[in-house]
């Protein structure tokens, strides 16, 4: 049983400036529980049904306080159509330096205003596919800790380091001879380039692309060419990013 004081808390943890006040955030799912415990990330509470407790015994013995919660309490609290297995409240994670020079020697993916937290999480699982350091996100972007946003992530949310910087300010800051990509209709074609996995990729959002002062720090501007016969208007965010992610690392 879920006592109303537990409940009202994992509730107020769907609202980002509840997030920000209690230092915490939700992840659903048995899964993406089960990442988070074993991630370096705290976890604060767990609610769990019995039958995902008895049968994760290994990973949640001891480790953190436990509610045993029916899979209607569950889903009542958090924001899955369903959940039969558990939810849990995770400290959020206090921010690592930048490195200013870590993109001479790493890729990093930055987004600028990317505003749907579907994307963003989706996003942030490209950047753990590919193994790259962080992402850095505009002020304008979606939260990365939104459950949404959690849940897109398929876990990476536990992996992931996430910098917040104002793109416009930051980029032309970074040391010169670091590149800096985006996606443009009038740029190279990706496909005929060989590029290695150094610098920013600057990501926009799927309606309006990049914003202008972010625009003007470009140092390359890529293109994906549609297939003969293509004629598809544009490629989601997300999909774009696995494109060009793909042509850094092809040579890897």
């Amino acid at each position: 049983m879920v006592s109303k004081a537990l409940g009202k808390y994992v509730q107020s943890l769907h609202q980002k400036k509840y997030r920000h006040r209690h230092g915490a955030f939700l992840v659903e799912g048995g899964k993406s529980v089960l990442e988070l415990l074993s991630s370096d990330l705290e976890t604060e509470h767990l609610l769990a049904t019995a039958e995902f407790a008895s049968q994760n015994l290994a990973q949640l013995a001891g480790r953190v306080p436990r509610t045993v919660a029916t899979a209607l309490e569950l889903t009542q609290l958090g924001t899955l159509a369903t959940n039969t297995t558990a939810l849990a409240v995770a400290r959020l994670p206090a921010e690592i330096p930048l490195p200013p020079t870590l993109p001479e020697t790493a890729l990093l993916l930055a987004l600028d205003e990317v505003r749907d937290p579907g994307n963003l999480g989706t996003l942030l699982r490209l950047a753990d596919w590919y193994g790259l350091p962080g992402v850095v996100l505009s002020p304008g972007c979606a939260d990365p800790y939104a459950p949404k946003t959690v849940a897109a992530t398929m876990g990476a949310f536990a992996r992931i380091r996430v910098w917040e910087r104002d793109l416009a300010a930051w980029l032309p800051a970074l040391p010169p001879g670091v590149g800096i990509f985006g996606a443009d209709l009038r740029g190279d074609n990706v496909h005929r380039l060989t590029l290695r996995p150094a610098g920013v990729l600057v990501m926009g959002s799927e309606s309006h692309g990049l914003t202008p002062a972010v625009e003007a720090a470009l140092t390359r501007r890529l293109h994906i060419p549609r297939g003969p016969g293509g004629g598809a208007e544009s490629l989601n965010v997300a999909i774009s990013a696995a494109v060009l992610l793909d042509n850094f690392y092809r040579n890897q």
